[in-house]
């Protein structure tokens, strides 16, 4: 069969069918997401095919949700709990960070905890403070975690799918304001893209951005800008933030010499500020301009300044253009 044209959320849904077509040890859980498909439906016609079983509606509790998957993890199952958003999963925090990630290493690898929660991310959907944190760093901060984020269809279809397998518990984090925006060709069937491995989005001489989830369109948009204006940027989406494919990232700053790192989540302690430390600690001969980070602000998302809070092309342009001009 070819590949077919798919958005993201598809791309998610076919990835979920493939993995509970394979193995009968993947079931799914969580708010609305039997009949009703999920708010955002990316687990529409999964209820049907496979049933209440392996598909199961929850209470309202996202502490119960997690929990009930980790029990799941643990007596051999591979449970895809879905947070309905993001900002949602904090009463699931402890579950997480104090639990779930950290079974492997206390039973010395005699048990594993193969969960992957899925959960959506991000602003662009008005959503307000309450519907559109980027809380990555929180989980990167975390040993035993695999923190994922896709900005493809491609690449959200093949990274569930290896998260799925994989028996490290992983938090795959799905940029809501692309899950309808992003379209491209998907295969059929199985399909994986490695965990920890990076995609060189853009070849350019003059600039390295690093972005990931929706932010990775925002920079191809600057890019796009600024090669009309002779500069050639390159853009490095890390996929899997954590671990972390910082080779891929630095061979691209050690050819321009310049870091631009893009993220919607509050400057202060955010990942950008990690990504920074280990291209400083790496590629500190190579450097031709203070590494420059774009990102959110440090206030509660707003509602009425969404366009003004999140990254836009013109402040990445502005960012790119202050680097080259050093």
């Amino acid at each position: 069969m070819n590949a077919r044209s798919l958005n993201l959320v598809q791309a998610v849904n076919d990835a979920l069918h493939v993995a509970m077509t394979e193995d009968d040890t993947v079931v799914v859980l969580g708010e609305d997401i039997g009949k009703f498909g999920g708010v955002f439906r990316a687990t529409v016609g999964l209820h049907d095919t496979f049933g209440p079983d392996r598909v199961i509606d929850t209470p309202l509790n996202e502490a119960g949700i997690i929990g009930t998957a980790v029990g799941m993890g643990l007596y051999g199952m591979r449970p895809v709990p879905e947070i309905q958003f993001a900002d949602f999963i904090y009463p699931g925090f402890d579950h997480i960070v104090n639990e779930l990630a950290k079974y492997r290493y206390r039973s010395g690898g005699q048990f594993t905890c193969p969960v992957t929660i899925r959960t959506p991310v991000g602003g662009g959907i008005r959503g307000g403070h309450y519907h559109s944190q980027s809380p990555e760093a929180y989980f990167i901060h975390t040993p035993g975690l695999k923190v994922v984020c896709p900005s493809t269809p491609y690449d959200a279809k093949g990274l569930l799918l290896a998260s799925i397998a994989s028996d490290d518990p992983v938090l795959f984090l799905e940029p809501k304001p692309i899950y309808r925006r992003a379209t491209g060709q998907v295969p059929p069937g199985r399909y994986t893209v490695d965990l920890g491995s990076a995609r060189i989005v853009r070849e350019g001489d003059d600039a390295t951005l690093v972005a990931w989830g929706a932010m990775v369109a925002v920079c191809e948009e600057a890019a796009g800008r600024l090669a009309g204006e002779g500069i050639e940027c390159g853009i490095v989406d890390p996929r899997t933030l954590w671990p972390l494919d910082i080779d891929a990232i630095c061979e691209q700053v050690d050819a321009t010499g310049r870091a631009i790192i893009v993220h919607e989540a509050p400057r202060s302690c955010g990942f950008g500020a990690e990504i920074s430390a280990l291209v400083q600690e790496r590629c500190f001969l190579s450097l031709e301009a203070p590494i420059t980070r774009v990102t959110g602000y440090d206030v509660p998302f707003p509602y009425t300044l969404e366009h003004t809070y999140l990254p836009s092309p013109r402040r990445v342009m502005d960012a790119v253009m202050a680097s080259v001009n050093y």
